[in-house]
């Protein structure tokens, strides 16, 4: 202690330690750790990726907490995160090594139902579906709270094993953030986190669709002013769609949609202290 307060340690040096007391915690449980890596300032660049975050930002009664949570993220705080469906856990690099557990509520059945048939053949495959290359009408569906794929604020409960009194802390922010950094890479990690099936999306547009698609015009993607109006605020880490029209797809891919990961069951009650983001979060 320094007259009463603790000594500094610099941000490289405590998350090297997380990252070998993490390396020791796998090493009895067989498992590798799957650290959230950002490169640049952007924490995502792709649609899937950049939308979750502008929902995040519509959490108004958080957004206090949002800023030091995108500061540990960028900086390489979360030494590991898993995504399982209805279940994040993570370990975030603080003054200790700090356990995160955030749960996501499942998609009711009636909203999914009701989101399939509206999208009911605007969706042609699902490389166009998880590269986010679709019509805006479609989009919008997707990306609402309440009646669409992303999370409400009272859908998401969160647990920290860190001493912090507030009922979101930085680290947990720091994780709803690498969520959005994951899904960059995989994006349909989504569906399983809402406990949905990706494929139920394209089930009603016919069979012996392309994988590949034929593409859209420009002017009908959803783009990055468009995901500001959907949510109603700005958000400083956005980067533009990626466009472009795909390879046309060979004969052997051409007898529909391939596997991808589908629906399971929620993980179980987080332990210890919990919250849920308030009703009233979405602005």
């Amino acid at each position: 202690m320094f007259y009463g307060w603790r000594r500094y340690v610099p941000v490289r040096v405590r998350r090297q330690k997380a990252v070998r007391e993490l390396a020791r915690l796998n090493a009895r449980k067989g498992q590798a750790a799957s650290p959230v890596v950002i490169e640049g300032r952007a924490i995502a660049k792709t649609f899937w990726g950049q939308s979750w975050c502008h929902n995040l930002e519509a959490y108004s009664d958080y957004e206090n907490r949002l800023p030091r949570g995108r500061t540990y993220v960028r900086n390489g705080s979360v030494v590991d995160l898993q995504i399982a469906p209805g279940c994040v856990t993570a370990r975030v690099s603080g003054s200790s090594l700090y356990k995160v557990r955030v749960e996501v509520a499942a998609v009711p059945k009636p909203r999914w139902a009701a989101l399939c048939q509206d999208c009911a053949g605007g969706i042609d495959s699902l490389v166009e579906l998880l590269q986010g290359r679709l019509s805006k009408g479609v989009m919008e569906r997707i990306c609402r709270q309440k009646t669409g794929l992303f999370p409400s604020p009272g859908e998401v409960a969160f647990d920290c094993s860190c001493p912090d009194w507030a009922s979101m802390c930085k680290h947990v922010a720091a994780v709803l953030y690498g969520i959005g950094a994951r899904l960059d890479q995989r994006p349909e990690l989504l569906f399983a986190l809402r406990q949905v099936d990706e494929k139920d999306l394209i089930a009603k547009a016919g069979k012996g669709l392309p994988l590949g698609g034929k593409g859209l015009a420009a002017k009908k993607l959803l783009g990055e002013k468009d995901l500001s109006g959907i949510f109603g605020i700005d958000i400083a880490d956005v980067a533009a769609t990626p466009k472009g029209k795909p390879e046309r797809p060979r004969a052997a891919e051409r007898h529909g949609p391939s596997t991808l990961v589908g629906g399971a069951r929620a993980g179980r009650p987080a332990k210890g202290r919990t919250s849920r983001l308030g009703r009233s979060g979405h602005r």
